[in-house]
């Protein structure tokens, strides 16, 4: 009894231990939306403007260095009077940088669009059926690592005039990423995809429209990306060679007149013309990418 008790109080008398003390907790604050997104654009900018300076100070080097060669600050001055009137008219070959610069976006998007209606198809084909592929994919690896150049004299021997065979030769340079990626998008499909198809017996038409492009639009997309950057590239050497209004006639124009700086300019407008390009085409490629749904 004496031991029920003593158990009973030792149940009822509270233990007082030993108190520990733990550091106060420090909570992180988030920072604002709007400080992440400087931070961001800081630590991007930065880089960027480091590189750009080192290409200026390369460019002040090689000036100081060479005769002849302009500098920055010259070709800056030169490029306040070329873009004063970018669109001016004193005659048919002598017009502004500008009427230059969409003169040879029209010859682009011509070339580039005939070669999507052709090549967007046929990669289809190719990767869908093996027929097509072992038809086709020998000429593919044949003609691909042809110069676009190369291209031009075939195209002046077809169409007898300068203004079609350049747009021929952005063709048949910009057409074969377009079929290589889309006819590896096809072939890249899950087969589960497929055997639905035919265990509800879908016609052909229903498959390449339900499921093989849907399946296959982030590689079509990443092909044409490819391809507009190359008829850019190809279109100012074919005006080179062609003449006529485009920018790259006027850089050789601007040669023969020994205006070095108008040329240092027209090769960073092509430059940012064909930026704008690619990431234009890259932010639709990112909106119908399935990685970002």
């Amino acid at each position: 009894m004496k031991h029920l008790q003593n158990t009973k109080a030792a149940v009822e008398t509270p233990v007082i231990g030993e108190v520990i003390t733990l550091p106060p907790v420090q909570v992180r604050r988030r920072a604002p939306a709007f400080a992440r997104r400087m931070n961001g654009f800081l630590q991007q900018l930065i880089p960027a403007a480091l590189g750009l300076g080192l290409l200026v100070l390369c460019w002040q080097l090689a000036a100081i260095n060479s005769k002849g060669f302009p500098t920055p600050l010259s070709t800056l001055e030169s490029a306040r009077t070329l873009f004063a009137d970018p669109f001016y008219r004193d005659g048919p070959n002598d017009m502004g940088i500008g009427w230059n610069v969409l003169a040879s976006l029209q010859r682009v998007a011509v070339g580039f669009g005939l070669a999507a209606l052709v090549g967007i198809p046929l990669g289809f084909l190719i990767g869908r059926f093996v027929f097509f592929s072992r038809m086709f994919t020998p000429l593919v690896a044949l003609l691909r690592p042809v110069s676009p150049l190369a291209w031009l004299p075939i195209g002046l021997l077809l169409f007898q005039k300068a203004e079609p065979a350049s747009s021929w030769t952005i063709f048949i340079c910009s057409i074969w990423p377009m079929v290589i990626n889309t006819a590896e998008g096809v072939r890249r499909i899950p087969e589960d995809y497929l055997n639905v198809a035919r265990v509800l017996q879908l016609s052909e038409w229903t498959v390449m429209r339900r499921i093989l492009f849907p399946a296959v639009l982030p590689a079509v997309l990443t092909g044409v990306r490819l391809s507009i950057g190359i008829a850019w590239l190809v279109i100012v050497a074919a005006e080179m060679l062609t003449g006529g209004l485009g920018i790259g006639f006027w850089i050789w124009n601007e040669w023969n007149n020994l205006n070095v700086e108008n040329i240092l300019i027209a090769i960073v407008i092509i430059g940012v013309v064909g930026l704008l390009l690619e990431q234009g085409l890259m932010l639709i490629a990112r909106r119908f990418s399935w990685q970002d749904k």
